[in-house]
């Protein structure tokens, strides 16, 4: 039964160097679900993407696009994937700006707010959304300079991001996380990871109850495998071949798949939602 679970569903193959290439991931990941129907959702909103150039965060944007939105995306490292979801939002007759900028200190992270309220005048929606990841067999293989890295890179750009946008974020506005279903399941390759995922679910909670007044309203997605990016940049070969294919549902999402409900609690559907967890898993139960 386990083997029957643990099918070949990809290609091998890996990426040396985090983030990946999308562009170069075989098969693409689906961003876009062609028969999807916008309605003006996030007509005349502005959208911040932190790790918006590829997998999830690409999807995302494309979506809020899609809707109405004008979009923002923040990325480490220019490539053609973040030129090429520029242009996919303009040819949805959108504004895109794009920054590139490592949010790992707390400046870029206002020197991209401030360029961002510059350009765009406001921010309606922030999604917090970058991450890697190093799996390790051993606890005692985590360096400190791995844990640092994806802290900073995990749950700090986070906060960082946050703060910086906070003033310029009006009333009635959302603020979107992206945790994982490691966060509740946890992961014993993926320590330091899970930690920051964990963190991010804790965060989420907090500013929630920070920012209720101001009724600005703060939840998280937890995805389980999703095929993006990180996932060829980070398992070895065997592991990509058959990522996703223990879960319920037996297979990775697409990242076009966790698109809708980043719109849903981005839009004024979720007018009555703050301080949750939105569980994209594949079928596993979280309780």
């Amino acid at each position: 039964m386990q083997q029957e679970k643990e099918k070949k569903v990809f290609k091998k193959q890996h990426q040396d160097h985090q983030p990946g290439i999308e562009s170069q991931m075989d098969p693409l990941p689906k961003y876009e679900n062609p028969h999807y129907k916008p309605s003006e959702k996030l007509a005349g909103k502005i959208a911040v993407i932190s790790g918006g150039d590829s997998g999830i965060g690409r999807a995302v944007a494309i979506a809020y696009a899609k809707e109405g939105a004008d979009v923002a995306i923040l990325y480490l490292e220019e490539t053609s994937d973040a030129r090429q979801v520029k242009n996919e939002i303009e040819a949805l007759n959108r504004r895109c700006l794009t920054i590139e900028t490592n949010l790992k200190t707390e400046q870029n992270a206002i020197n991209a707010v401030e360029k961002i309220t510059k350009e765009l005048g406001k921010i309606n929606i922030l999604v917090n959304n970058v991450a890697v990841q190093f799996p390790k067999e051993r606890l005692e293989d985590i360096t400190e300079e791995q844990w640092d890295n994806t802290f900073r890179s995990n749950i700090y750009s986070y906060f960082f991001l946050t703060k910086a946008a906070l003033p310029h974020i009006e009333q009635g506005s959302a603020i979107i996380n992206t945790t994982s279903i490691t966060a509740f399941e946890g992961s014993k390759t993926l320590i330091d990871y899970s930690s920051t995922k964990g963190a991010i679910v804790a965060f989420t909670r907090s500013v929630a109850m920070a920012l209720v007044e101001r009724s600005i309203h703060v939840n998280a997605v937890a995805p389980g495998p999703v095929w993006t990016p990180l996932i060829v940049s980070s398992f070895k070969e065997e592991k990509v071949e058959t990522f996703g294919s223990t879960v319920p549902m037996g297979r990775a999402a697409q990242p076009y798949e966790l698109a809708p409900i980043y719109v849903f609690l981005a839009s004024e559907d979720a007018s009555n939602i703050t301080g949750q967890i939105f569980h994209v898993n594949g079928g596993v139960v979280v309780n």
